[in-house]
Order: C-alpha cells, then structure tokens, then sequence
C-alpha cells in the first residue's frame, strides 16, 4: 500500500524556512518525507542510507545534521540510528483511531528509550484507552447510521389525499358555479393521473387553484383611466 506524507502549502511562507539555505530546504524535506518516516516521527535512518538517497557524502550529511540538531528541529541518537523530528506530532493528525493504532504499534518499536518517553509525553493520553474509546465510538456511529438507512424509506411516500364530499361539492357550485367546478374537477383527476400526484384534500386544493387562477388574472387587469383628465 502507498504511504503519503503531506505538506502544508504554507511551509515556503514559514518563518523559520524562509531563512534555510536552499540546501537546507531540501535536506528538512527529505528528513519529512523519506521513505523511513511513520506516524508518530520518530524512524530509524542510517547516515549511510541518507548518504545514497540524498547524494551528499558523510560530511554533509553530520553537517547538516548537526545544523538541524542546533535548530531544535530533529533529534539523533547515534547508537540506534533513529531520528526524532520534535514538531511532528504537532503538524500532524494523530487522533483517529486507525492513526493511533499505528503510532502504539511503532512505540513498541522504538529502540532510543529518551525518544520513546518524549514521544509519549508529547502525546499526553493513555493509548489503551483512547484506541478502544475511539473504537468504540467509531462502531456506534456506524451502527447509527445503519439504523437510520433501515427506518429511511428509499422513496418519498406523499399522504393519502382526501376526496371531496358532497356538501363541498355544492359549496364550491355556490361560489364559482356548477360548470367552473366540473372542470376544476376535471383538470385535478387529469393533473394527478399525469404526474401520480396525491393531494390531502381536493376540495382545498381546487380553491387554491382558483384563487390562484383569480389573482393571476387580477394582475393582468388593467387600471381604467378617466380619460377626461388627459384631454383637457
């Protein structure tokens, strides 16, 4: 599986990398995004290896080594080959469950005992139970959304809409007439077998078409003028 170290945009504007030799960026880079490098930024990394990798020989590498040692960047322990990039827990996410179960792992392989306390220290957390708390949040989580898809129906169900009675009927007739209410009627039963529409109620629905219907034509009316007035 691919492994990715990611890079903030921001780190050219960085204070302190604006003031690196152009040697220097590369070497921080490499030190960041080496094959070596794990999760919890401490990894093992022979001055041999770093040689072939980057082409510079054993003096450049001490050297420039040493410069970031000065700078409070990285630390080196000579006796176990490892290298400790003091900021990195800071820079990088650690909290998710999956992250956290790598970095207990690579704790364990940890041979520099002083990087391996700084480490933990830097983290501040019991990992046992932060891993199985977070496991087990992660678990109730997906348990709730598998619920909510079962009590989720796939389709919108639209509500049972309720026929006309007579006396609406004949209330309607009263207010706009037999024929304008037969064809209200008539346009509804047509609307809901085109479009498989379901209303609540098609009395409401008819007088809301037709005050619609009503304010629609208002709009259209226009104001009658006395024209008296213009040709004086």
């Amino acid at each position: 599986m691919a492994v990715y170290r990611q890079i903030h945009v921001s780190f050219w504007q960085d204070t302190f990398i604006l003031d690196l030799t152009p040697e220097e960026k590369y070497f921080y880079l490499y030190l960041m995004t080496n094959s070596k490098t794990s999760q919890c930024g401490v990894y093992e990394l022979p001055k041999k290896v770093i040689e072939f990798e980057t082409g510079y020989n054993s003096e450049t590498v001490d050297k420039l080594l040493q410069r970031f040692i000065d700078y409070d960047k990285i630390e080196y322990c000579e006796e176990t080959k490892e290298i400790r990039v003091v900021n990195w827990l800071k820079y990088n996410s650690y909290k998710s469950p999956k992250v956290m179960a790598r970095i207990k792992q690579e704790l364990e392989e940890i041979k520099c005992i002083e990087f391996k306390r700084k480490t933990i220290d830097r983290l501040s957390i019991d990992y046992d139970e932060c891993i199985d708390t977070e496991a087990q949040k992660e678990k109730e989580e997906e348990k709730e959304k598998e619920e909510e898809k079962e009590y989720i129906p796939a389709k919108k169900q639209y509500a049972q809409y309720v026929k006309m009675t007579e006396e609406e009927y004949q209330k309607l007739i009263e207010d706009y007439g037999e024929q304008k209410t037969k064809d209200m009627i008539e346009d509804l039963n047509n609307y809901k077998g085109s479009k498989g529409k379901k209303y609540k109620s098609d009395y409401l629905t008819i007088r809301a078409w037709i005050r619609k219907e009503d304010k629609n034509a208002g709009n259209k009316r226009k104001p009658d003028y006395d024209k008296s007035k213009f040709l004086a």
